[in-house]
This record gives C-alpha cells, sequence and structure tokens, in this order.
C-alpha cells in the first residue's frame, strides 16, 4: 500500500466512524475530504496515522495499518485538557 491509498482509506474509514457515531439530532455529516492527516509515519510494510476532522468535538484517530495481516485498526481518542508545564 502507498502513501495515496493508506491516506484514502484511512479518511473514508474515518468519516464513516464519526457519521456513525455522531447524535442525528446534531444534523451533521462529515466526508472523506474533512478527514485531515496530522501525522504519519511508515515502518517497513507497516503503516501509522494520526487524524482528525474540523468538528469541534476533541476527538482524534489513530490508525494502523497492519500490513503482514492486511488489517487496518483504529483507535479513537477524545482530548481533555492540555496543560503546559515550565521545567528548568
Amino acid at each position: 500500500m502507498d502513501q495515496t491509498s493508506f491516506f484514502t482509506l484511512i479518511k473514508k474509514i474515518v468519516s464513516e466512524y464519526v457519521n456513525s457515531h455522531m447524535d442525528i439530532t446534531d444534523g451533521k455529516h462529515i466526508s472523506p475530504e474533512d478527514v485531515y492527516v496530522v501525522w504519519s509515519c511508515k515502518t517497513l510494510q507497516n503503516w501509522k496515522a494520526l487524524a482528525s476532522t474540523p468538528l469541534p468535538d476533541g476527538m482524534y484517530y489513530e490508525l494502523t495499518f497492519d500490513g503482514n495481516k492486511k488489517v487496518l485498526y483504529l483507535d479513537a481518542y477524545k482530548k481533555f485538557e492540555n496543560r503546559v508545564y515550565h521545567v528548568d
């Protein structure tokens, strides 16, 4: 799998996941074009990426493609807080 194929796949998967978990009363729907990749890397035959959407829900998604098993894993996370610590 090349980078373009991986990005296309994860954007589709994330948009489907978000739409299936969104409250129907919100009246919102996102498309794969709304999903953006924050970070990605490839090691040997495996891919990993962090993705998010423009929704103000604090969610981000970690996707891992196992090239040996041909399996994609999705982990969904919610950001609760961002703290700054000054360290000497």
